[in-house]
């Protein structure tokens, strides 16, 4: 199958000049305008962009910002097509921003096609090589987050439900348009992996504690609590050892505030509404989901139907009402997710 490459230039000569030079190896889609190329890409993900620096309106440094900046996007390879006549200021920028090569107009078709090629081989390996470490790593979260669940004989498959209904509820509040700013910029699979890891803290929770069969003592209620800043603590202590800072960023918000509640009442740092991040909030959803629905030494499980009033029912003082709203709606995949 070829692969898709946007051409982008307000000249229609150029466009044409570029479209024949490249359609007998490639699938060429032109572009008149950097804002319509930024429209399109909600429909169709390139392979390459070929982009003009010099256009009315938006420019093509101006463009690249904006691709550099979207986690959608960001990875795209960008050749800025450039007249003879463009300054070396405008290569240092456009490098600087992420460029990965400039090729001068009027220019050779067999030339042009050998650089797309090589940029292309060259972003394949990249993701290649990135798919293979994030198996790896996703591979190394998972042991971790089912050595803690092993230590805990009465959460079995906790942690693998408990994705499924942070994934729902992401998923459905894009749909919504609800939190959108804030999601978008996210990594959406790393977000959700990094979801394993909430209650990594309990590794520091005794297992005289852990698995008491019968209510807990306020003594060891408080214990138990300590998991979130421990779980913050172990995570920030991961993160220092590794490059990965993004992912133990969103791990570390999971760990820290899946039980803070929207009235303030939570623990531990006692955030309230909006201060406590996105992520702690939908967590704290799934969380209490899974916990109501699932068998305890000191309970039975509770039906799902009840399960999901008594979640609804704490909109606005448990969780955020937002978030309720939307797990009203898709309350039926939370069940199917549940397996019960």
């Amino acid at each position: 199958m070829q692969k898709t490459i946007f051409v982008v230039d307000d000249n229609d000569t150029n466009l044409a000049v570029a479209e024949n030079a490249l359609e007998s190896e490639f699938n060429v889609i032109t572009i008149s305008s950097a804002e319509r190329m930024l429209s399109l890409l909600e429909k169709i993900t390139p392979h390459l962009i070929l982009l003009d620096i010099k256009m009315p309106g938006m420019n093509g440094l101006e463009a690249l910002s904006l691709l550099k900046a979207h986690p959608e996007y960001e990875a795209i390879p960008v050749m800025f097509v450039t007249g003879i006549s463009d300054t070396s200021n405008e290569a240092a920028q456009g490098f600087a921003l992420g460029a990965v090569d400039f090729v001068t107009k009027p220019f050779s078709a067999p030339v042009l096609i050998n650089r797309i090629q090589t940029h292309l081989n060259i972003d394949e390996i990249i993701r290649e090589r990135t798919a293979r470490l994030w198996k790896m790593k996703s591979g190394i979260i998972s042991v971790m987050a089912e050595l803690v669940e092993s230590r805990d004989n009465v959460t079995g498959g906790h942690i693998g439900r408990t994705t499924k209904y942070v994934k729902i509820l992401i998923d459905a509040l894009l749909e919504r348009g609800l939190y959108t700013e804030e999601i978008n910029s996210w990594d959406k699979d790393m977000v959700v992996s990094s979801s394993r890891l909430h209650d990594i803290g309990k590794i520091s929770v005794s297992d005289l504690i852990l698995n008491k069969p019968g209510k807990l003592t306020f003594e060891e209620f408080e214990k138990i609590k300590h998991h979130t800043s421990e779980g913050e603590r172990i995570i920030e202590q991961m993160a220092a050892e590794t490059d990965e800072e993004a992912f133990f960023f969103h791990a570390r918000i999971f760990a820290g505030f899946h039980h803070e509640r929207w009235d303030g009442k939570g623990y531990p740092h006692g955030t309230q509404g909006a201060e406590t991040p996105l992520q702690g909030r939908i967590m704290a959803i799934a969380d209490v989901y899974d916990a109501l629905i699932s068998e305890r030494p000191y309970k039975k499980p509770f039906p799902i139907g009840e399960a999901e009033r008594i979640i609804i029912n704490e909109a606005g003082k448990q969780f955020d009402p937002v978030i309720t709203g939307v797990f009203d709606e898709v309350k039926d995949q939370f069940a199917k997710a549940s397996g019960a």
